[in-house]
């Protein structure tokens, strides 16, 4: 009689931990500059947000940021400051903040495009209009990775 319980017991706790709870692009909240919440109410794995971050297709950080820890890829770019000691510069919330959305943080001014907005800016191809660049895990993850990028 004990079994049925334990594993229905058990079914209801894998798919709790199933969902996860995601935080949609739109439903992000700012506060003072900075987004104190996981998107997707779990850490970010920093191996797989450094291959994110220096991967040409998606994140393409290194187009616009030099950063040490990456120089054996070619072609860093001068844009941006440079991501050595980003995680002295910042906390964590506020490099969350910065990826999610860098116009909420610096202006509309800036270069860097929102990797977890639906508004990317301007001259955006039809097909990409609406969409994110990176997805809530991937911001994540290169959250966790630019936190082990000290001075």
């Amino acid at each position: 009689m004990l079994k049925p319980i334990i594993v229905g017991s058990l079914a209801v706790i894998m798919a709790g931990t199933a969902m996860a709870t995601e935080t949609a692009p739109d439903n992000v909240k700012f506060v003072e500059g900075e987004i104190q919440a996981s998107l997707t109410g779990k850490a970010g794995d920093a191996k797989a947000g450094r291959d994110w971050y220096a991967g040409r297709k998606l994140g393409n950080c290194l187009a616009c940021h030099q950063t040490t820890d990456l120089d054996e890829l070619p072609f860093h770019g001068e844009v941006g400051p440079t991501m050595d000691g980003v995680a002295d510069r910042y906390e964590t919330a506020q490099l969350r903040a910065i990826l999610v959305n860098s116009k909420q943080v610096f202006g509309d001014e800036t270069i860097m495009p929102g990797f977890y907005s639906t508004k990317a800016g301007v001259r955006v191809a039809d097909k990409f209009q609406g969409k994110t660049i990176l997805n809530a895990q991937q911001v994540e993850d290169i959250i966790a990775y630019l936190t082990t990028l000290k001075e």
